[in-house]
């Protein structure tokens, strides 16, 4: 089974020197934890960046859910995307809507387990419309990851100076299981 949601993360001002921008009670004030997660379920694909041996970066897009505060993607076994975040699972994620990016950086896991990959093709198949079966997900030929965020920063370009917040998790990330 898919996690249910985890803790609600603690949002505070991000450190922007030099961008003008105001204190967290100023402007649009800290944008609620709710609005990220919206931006985050509703985003139609995803930009996931990981890095390559030599740490140059590696930038892809991909579909995704977000559900039970992780991002779920996956990809073929053999990508490089995959190769990396086998290698350092460390990674950036950001929605594609540039007025009003979220963007998060945690750690990958590649997920295996049966019952959950079956919840995370369902979810899949409802936000795409899609009818893939499970060799979708075969773990044989395919990776399913789970990235658990460690801090998420969102903004809304009509309030740039008062609206940047930044939420942050646990060090290990929400909670997922």
């Amino acid at each position: 089974m898919v996690p249910a949601p985890g803790p609600q993360p603690i949002a505070s001002r991000p450190h922007m020197p030099g961008y003008g921008i105001v204190g967290p009670g100023e402007g649009s004030g800290l944008l609620p934890w709710s609005w990220a997660e919206e931006r985050l379920t509703s985003s139609h694909d995803y930009w996931v960046t990981t890095t390559w041996p030599d740490g140059r970066p590696h930038v892809m897009p991909v579909w995704g859910m977000w559900h039970g505060s992780c991002l779920w993607f996956s990809s073929s076994g053999t990508s490089r995307k995959t190769l990396n975040l086998e290698r350092d699972p460390r990674c950036s994620v950001a929605t594609d809507r540039p007025s009003e990016p979220v963007v998060l950086e945690g750690r990958a896991e590649v997920v295996k387990d049966l019952e959950v990959l079956e919840a995370v093709l369902d979810l899949e198949n409802r936000k795409y419309g899609t009818s893939y079966t499970m060799e979708m997900l075969d773990p044989a030929v395919n990776a399913c990851f789970r990235v658990r965020p460690s801090w998420v920063f969102g903004l809304a370009a009509a309030d740039f100076t008062g609206s940047p917040t930044r939420w942050v998790f646990g060090e290990q990330g929400p909670s997922g299981d």
